[in-house]
């Protein structure tokens, strides 16, 4: 039996069952908002990151994501990594990867060079201000000038960051007015690295026979644009 000289008073021993308290519901707090991150980071990038597949296989890559990768970065068949600088374009005469994958509905699309369409695939970033820029100024003039029947325009939303502005990149886009059909690039960028994007936004003219004719990054000029439409009808 504790003697009373040795036994803690009562005001100390309520204060120490206070500081108890406060440390577990601190602690408590502090498990609770990890969580609350997490789930929100989780339903952060639901629908606007997807599940893709390159050159006919695929493996799991992060949220939602797959990509059949033949090397660091690099899916099989991929085009090489664009570079301004060099006169003559290595990916010219190359066949696109074939992509499979969804929009931002969950829809399937496919990007192929087999289905005998000519095609521009522009690639762009929501937290992109070139792409910002880029996006409504070809929303007007495709209002205005209309893709040729035989010419496809296709897009792929990649590099999504869901703590950087303009996002998500669905609102974006669909605030724009944007209609064409949209392919939600996996978390790792999967479809972009194989297409060897380099700087946003970017471009892919293909051919009917699903050859690269040309490729550009950095905002395009209305002209520009029609002159990569041309190439893609082997003007």
């Amino acid at each position: 039996m504790t003697s009373p000289k040795n036994a803690a008073p009562p005001s100390a021993r309520n204060g120490s069952l206070i500081w108890i308290g406060i440390v577990v519901v601190i602690v408590g707090l502090g498990i609770a908002a990890v969580f609350l991150a997490r789930g929100e980071s989780d339903k952060s990038v639901e629908g606007q990151t997807g599940s893709v597949s390159v050159g006919g296989s695929s493996t799991t890559t992060g949220e939602g994501g797959s990509a059949d990768t033949s090397g660091p970065g690099a899916a099989a068949g991929s085009l090489p990594a664009y570079d301004s600088t060099v006169a003559e374009d290595p990916a010219v005469g190359m066949t696109i990867p074939t992509v499979t994958g969804k929009d931002f509905d969950g829809n399937d699309i496919t990007i192929s060079g087999d289905d005998g369409k000519a095609k521009i695939i522009l690639f762009v970033a929501h937290w992109c201000p070139h792409c910002q820029r880029e996006v409504p100024l070809l929303k007007e003039h495709l209002d205005d000038v209309p893709m040729p029947d035989d010419v496809e325009l296709l897009t792929v939303s990649t590099s999504v960051k869901p703590d950087a502005g303009n996002y998500p990149p669905q609102d974006w886009l669909e605030s724009e007015g944007w209609s064409a059909p949209v392919l939600a690039d996996d978390e790792a960028s999967t479809v972009a690295q194989a297409y060897g994007l380099s700087a946003f936004p970017y471009f892919v003219a293909v051919d009917a026979d699903g050859k690269v004719v040309a490729r550009a990054s950095g905002e395009l000029s209305t002209e520009e644009f029609d002159a990569a439409v041309k190439a893609a009808q082997g003007g």
